[in-house]
């Protein structure tokens, strides 16, 4: 690859080839990605950029791919960048625009990484990728392996949401409901990839994942013609994608295509927010439970911990906990104001951006994008249970009348 230089660990600095089929350091830090900038603003400009398909393939300069390396079947990014001024009014933002990463083709901004895994195990010439996930990593791996021919092995805790069961199903995949924790199905996947030989698809242990992750944010910066907000908001679990998030902003930086950093806003779940908590109280992590209904970040054990806090660090970042009764008033307002409809875990973000505002941290003078990182349909009990059911009733205009009446539905 003439755009990468190398691999490198980010705690002990060891050096390695950038060959398809990287894990961790043989220290056990995570390993990243460096490119070659010089190569890259000789190569890419933002007019070449213009005319390319809209996928996260555009970016091939940025992304650690061969020249040869055919994109993935399955159409993955340049997901919607919303502008939304009725919800930037409601919060008291001077701007606001909302990512829909849940418009991917398996409804997750994880789409983005499984994407660059399939191109990878390729060029590692696999036949078979496995992972574990709380869901959405592993039905984005599924769909596109399955896209791409390739098999799949998916360890999901028992807790997953029955919808992302059904896509792992219904692409053919492998699926290996673990009874316990992530945790505990993290280590179940690790023995199997082991002992099997799999391409490994496993968030902080393959260093490519985050390198397909951080297509969100160069899209955000090119939609929004090269102009950054001052906040980024995202909801946080593993600490993979808002590592890879970072990432995208510095190599655009690095190449001259944005002038400005913004500052990130990590946004966690109250029950699950090992993360955070590490930020406040400026100390190590620490293992938490998992006590969230958003299940895409109830990661109590962050396999990517020290490139987030780096991210958060770097950025000057801002934190922020939510409750799960906050999440699902964000999920509401989203759906009410702007018509977007994400899962809790998608949502945090915004519930994160909405908490902020109501604090005065984020105010008038501010404009802000926040994404949300996957669809509602994937757990639509818990939507259920924000909004309530739907009225149910004989076809009989008396009792629509009293119903509406019951409900104090006043019809314009």
């Amino acid at each position: 690859m003439k755009n990468v230089k190398y691999a490198k660990c980010v705690k002990c600095g060891k050096i390695y080839e950038a060959t398809p089929n990287l894990t961790n350091c043989e220290c056990g830090g995570i390993l990243d990605i460096v490119y070659d900038y010089d190569y890259i603003k000789a190569n890419l400009t933002k007019e070449k950029l213009a005319a390319r398909p809209h996928d996260m393939w555009r970016y091939r300069e940025l992304l650690p791919i061969e020249e040869t390396t055919e994109p993935t079947p399955l159409r993955v990014g340049w997901s919607p960048l919303y502008e939304e001024p009725r919800l930037a009014e409601k919060l008291g933002l001077k701007q606001l625009w909302v990512k829909d990463d849940g418009q991917n083709p398996t409804a997750s901004l994880k789409d983005r990484a499984s994407a660059m895994a399939v191109a990878k195990a390729r060029e590692a010439g696999a036949k078979v990728i496995a992972c574990s996930s709380t869901g959405n990593a592993a039905s984005s791996l599924a769909g596109n392996a399955a896209a791409a021919g390739l098999k799949t092995y998916i360890f999901v805790p028992s807790r997953a949401p029955k919808g992302k069961v059904a896509q792992l199903m219904t692409f053919g995949a492998t699926v290996i409901s673990v009874q316990g924790s992530y945790e505990d199905t993290f280590e179940l996947s690790k023995k199997a990839i082991e002992k099997w030989g799999w391409y490994n698809r496993n968030a902080a242990i393959n260093p490519y994942l985050s390198e397909g992750k951080k297509t969100v944010s160069l899209e955000i910066a090119e939609q929004l013609q090269w102009k950054m907000p001052d906040y980024l908001a995202i909801s946080v679990g593993d600490g993979c994608t808002i590592a890879g998030t970072w990432k995208g902003l510095k190599d655009l930086y690095a190449i001259g295509f944005i002038d400005k950093l913004p500052r990130l806003i990590s946004c966690q779940a109250e029950g699950c927010c090992p993360l955070n908590r590490a930020i406040a109280e400026n100390k190590d992590w620490h293992p938490m439970e998992e006590n969230t209904l958003a299940d895409s970040i109830a990661v109590g054990v962050p396999r990517n911990a020290d490139k987030a806090l780096m991210a958060i660090r770097e950025s000057n970042g801002i934190v922020v906990n939510v409750s799960d009764a906050e999440i699902m008033a964000a999920q509401k307002l989203l759906g009410m104001t702007c018509g977007v409809f994400g899962e809790p875990a998608g949502v945090t973000g915004t519930a994160g951006v909405k908490k902020l505002c109501e604090q005065g941290v984020l105010g008038k003078n501010d404009t802000v994008v926040s994404v949300v990182t996957g669809n509602g349909l994937k757990d639509v009990a818990n939507a259920i249970k924000a909004c309530g059911e739907p009225i149910t009733i004989p076809s009989d205009m008396d009792l629509l009348l009293k119903a509406f009446a019951d409900k104090g539905i006043v019809v314009e």
